[in-house]
């Protein structure tokens, strides 16, 4: 009974992360910038280089891995010993759980440098698309839809 009950705490646990994740490459857009007139500009890119993009630091990771821990941690002794083990176990899983909602969240992203075709150099930062590379010299679009941005070819 008590394999099942960590069994399902396990599986939620990994959804509600799995369900954090959103896309941040060039051609992913969220519903409020879909249909929404963008500013575009043109540019030639400077440099590339890879960066990293921080994952999601919210409660959900902390608290799914509290419960998970906590179920655990109480599976073990009994009595008094069972309370201690749960209360030591839910906060030994809310850290195991914050962390690993930051790491299963964490991208590899790109800092693209582009000199505008009205003078501004700026750096964009998205996540890393496989199926498009951004090389120096190369002309591309920068488009800006509600203060969000992103280099597009």
């Amino acid at each position: 009974m008590k394999t099942r009950i960590l069994q399902s705490c396990l599986l939620g646990a990994a959804l509600v992360l799995g369900g954090c994740a959103s896309g941040l490459t060039g051609d992913t857009y969220s519903r409020e910038e879909a249909r929404a007139p963008q500013t575009v500009r043109m540019g030639t890119v400077e440099s590339v280089r890879l960066v990293q993009i921080e994952g999601t630091k919210t409660n959900i990771g902390t608290g799914a891995g509290a419960v998970v821990g906590g179920v655990a941690g109480s599976s073990i002794g009994g009595g008094r010993g069972s309370i201690i083990t749960g209360v030591l176990g839910a906060v030994a899983g809310g850290m195991a759980g914050a962390a690993a909602e930051e790491g299963i969240t964490r991208n590899q992203g790109i800092e693209i440098t582009v000199r505008e075709d009205g003078g501004q150099t700026r750096a964009y930062v998205q996540e890393v698309d496989p199926n498009i590379s951004f090389a120096p010299g190369e002309r591309v679009r920068v488009l800006t839809v509600n203060g969000v941005s992103r280099v597009s070819k």
